[in-house]
């Protein structure tokens, strides 16, 4: 008895994540531009400030207001203004067609952000505009 329960749970557990994966629409039908305009649009970009702040003295753990989690909140991924803009640039000469400028472009982001969160979006993009 307890084997045929065990066994209709792992059946069900499979049919309910296949079901899941194909609807969450992944399955390879959006197209890697598609892709990288939507996760560029979830980053929130972060200007410099050239001011300096400075906080007296204050009882507790220290903590900043920005690191606040809220249960069910979603959350933006920041990222330098000028380090977006230049992906954003990139991904719009691939869009236009224009590959050659868009291969330049991913080329440059790459040689000037080299630790940034869209570095494997820029070596993927490079890969599909070599083809």
């Amino acid at each position: 008895m307890k084997r045929i329960v065990v066994l209709l749970l792992v059946v069900v557990s499979a049919f309910s994540s296949a079901a899941i994966y194909a609807a969450d629409g992944s399955a390879g039908t959006s197209s890697l531009w598609e892709r990288l305009r939507k996760k560029i649009e979830s980053f929130t970009p972060q200007k410099k400030i050239g001011a300096t702040n400075a906080v007296g003295g204050v009882r507790g753990a220290p903590s900043d207001a920005g690191d606040l989690y809220w249960k069910g909140e979603a959350s933006h991924e920041v990222i330098d203004a000028e380090e977006l803009g230049a992906f954003k640039k990139a991904m719009d000469l691939a869009t236009a067609g224009e590959t050659q400028q868009a291969h330049a472009a991913f080329a440059e982001f790459i040689k000037k952000h080299p630790n940034s969160s869209l570095r494997k979006d820029a070596d993927q993009a490079l890969a599909a505009l070599a083809k």
